[in-house]
């Protein structure tokens, strides 16, 4: 592995946490009705760490093989979006919204899945979790939106 390259994906995934870091659940999040599945507030920084060091090493190898276009694409496309789903979600307090970008975001991590397979078992491999992970947490955006969508209004409008 190119470990500059490496490097270079590892501080864009960490420019998307940073977003996390930002607008953190909060008060308000607290009160919401909330599933029993729901992990705890701490597993969620240690599984993303996991996940973008996996993200980083997976988008290395693909960069580093002939015509890594359409993949990095993807990846780029996925990263964007895992980005402004904090903002939405925590920031906005728009529980709907951050609905629909994490649909998106399912979408293109699996993107990147299936064509980084194309180029390199591994790289495909290392997204796997990740495809796991927006899928647990998509379900978990769901169920926070349904028990809570009569709210929404005020949810948004609260004091932190």
């Amino acid at each position: 592995m190119d470990w500059l390259v490496f490097f270079v994906f590892l501080a864009a995934t960490f420019a998307a946490a940073s977003t996390g870091a930002m607008f953190s659940p909060g008060a308000w999040y607290e009160r919401l009705d909330k599933p029993a599945w729901t992990p705890p507030n701490w597993l969620f920084p240690v599984a993303w760490t996991i996940l973008y060091i996996a993200m980083a090493a997976a988008a290395a190898r693909v960069a580093t093989l002939p015509d890594p276009g359409l993949g990095l694409a993807f990846w780029a496309l996925q990263i964007a979006l895992n980005a402004i789903w904090s903002p939405v979600f925590f920031g906005l307090r728009r529980i709907d919204i951050g609905l629909i970008v994490i649909a998106f975001l399912w979408l293109a991590v699996t993107a990147t899945m299936i064509v980084f397979f194309l180029y390199d078992a591994t790289a495909g491999w290392l997204l796997a979790p990740y495809v796991f992970w927006v899928s647990y947490a998509s379900a978990l955006n769901y169920a926070v939106w349904s028990r809570n969508k009569d709210r929404l209004p005020d949810i948004a409008n609260a004091a932190s």
